[in-house]
């Protein structure tokens, strides 16, 4: 049972192991990520607790660059040898009312390798990245910039 979607199927391949949880969650080590069709918008749904799941979205999806700076520590608790082996993804905020205020946390990405199943809230060793970064002020930005 999914907050999202309702009844699913999951495949066993499809768990992804958070062994530390996310910040504030820690007791949830198990989440499998349901993606939205024609979305930029995914969900990060905790396998034993079906009313707790988080709107995730890639960075690069609204942003014209994203350099990931995460500490080797981070990287050895999801065993990658490097950032091209990891998916990465920001937790997404929509105040309820105004959805174009809606933030990505890119001080706390979701940092997940595929192949080993493995994911971790890392913790951003950059300083341009926020905890509120706005989607909408970012992808308004990046049109200018293309147009």
């Amino acid at each position: 049972m999914t907050r999202a979607y309702g009844e699913v199927t999951v495949d066993e391949n499809q768990i992804i192991d958070f062994p530390e949880g996310i910040l504030g969650f820690d007791y949830v080590k198990k989440f499998v990520f349901l993606e939205e069709e024609n979305s930029p918008f995914l969900w990060m749904q905790a396998f034993d607790e079906p009313e707790l799941a988080f709107v995730l979205i890639r960075p690069v999806d609204f942003m014209g660059e994203y350099n990931l700076m995460i500490s080797q520590s981070d990287m050895n608790n999801v065993k990658a040898e490097s950032v091209s082996e990891l998916q990465v993804f920001a937790i997404v905020t929509i105040p309820q009312g105004d959805p174009k205020k809606m933030t990505a946390n890119l001080q706390g990405p979701i940092i997940v390798n595929i192949k080993m199943k493995l994911g971790i809230q890392a913790i951003s060793q950059s300083e341009k990245y926020t905890t509120k970064h706005s989607i909408i002020n970012e992808l308004s930005s990046n049109e200018v910039k293309e147009g």
